[in-house]
């Protein structure tokens, strides 16, 4: 299936549940609202003309900033990437989060299993909640981290600091030490050079 075919085809059987359907650089994607997210995903699974049996990625995005811009739209979206052995075909599902605050998105780990630990690492790394799902954890930062490092308001040096402690023989937490500052590179110029 040719990706205009498969882009027709996703219009047609996704109908409204889609608020769009977008073909670019021979790429299909498929943008919807949190409430029709997971009749989305099923319905991309379970139809017989698109049988998009795997999931092979979710990540959170934060779009705050795109391009050295600021975004108009919301700030988080979960971008899953799913592929269809049969059809040998792959698209893309975007949903949006409605609260730039307290981002919250369905969990589709009963629908695609493959979510689990993708679902974990959004909520680990960008502070995306994913509503019913099974064991929604830290996954990749410490439990005591603060804070979600993707997130593109997250400090570079962070929120605090561990080391471990020779005379209490244990790990200990502390306000971060590093200065932050400018890094201007050093520009050497010579007149005669190669010369």
């Amino acid at each position: 299936m040719h990706a205009n075919d498969l882009y027709a085809t996703a219009q047609r059987v996704l109908g409204g549940k889609a608020a769009k359907v977008i073909l670019a650089l021979e790429e299909v994607t498929v943008e919807c609202l949190p409430e029709h997210y997971r009749d989305v995903m099923t319905t991309l699974r379970a139809h017989a003309e698109l049988h998009f049996e795997s999931l092979i990625d979710l990540c959170g995005v934060d779009y705050s900033t795109y391009k050295n811009e600021v975004w108009p739209g919301k700030r988080f979206a979960v971008v899953s990437q799913l592929l269809s052995v049969a059809n040998n075909q792959r698209i893309r599902v975007r949903v949006w989060a409605e609260d730039d605050d307290f981002p919250v998105v369905e969990s589709i780990v009963d629908i695609y299993n493959s979510a689990d630990w993708y679902e974990r690492e959004a909520f680990d790394m960008y502070g995306i909640l994913f509503n019913n799902h099974p064991d929604l954890r830290r996954i990749l930062t410490d439990y005591g981290f603060v804070g979600h490092p993707f997130r593109k308001d997250f400090p570079i040096s962070g929120h605090v600091e561990m080391r471990y402690d020779e005379t209490e023989k244990r790990v200990i937490y502390q306000p971060v030490t590093i200065e932050p500052r400018e890094i201007t590179p050093r520009i050497v110029r010579e007149e005669n050079y190669g010369g």
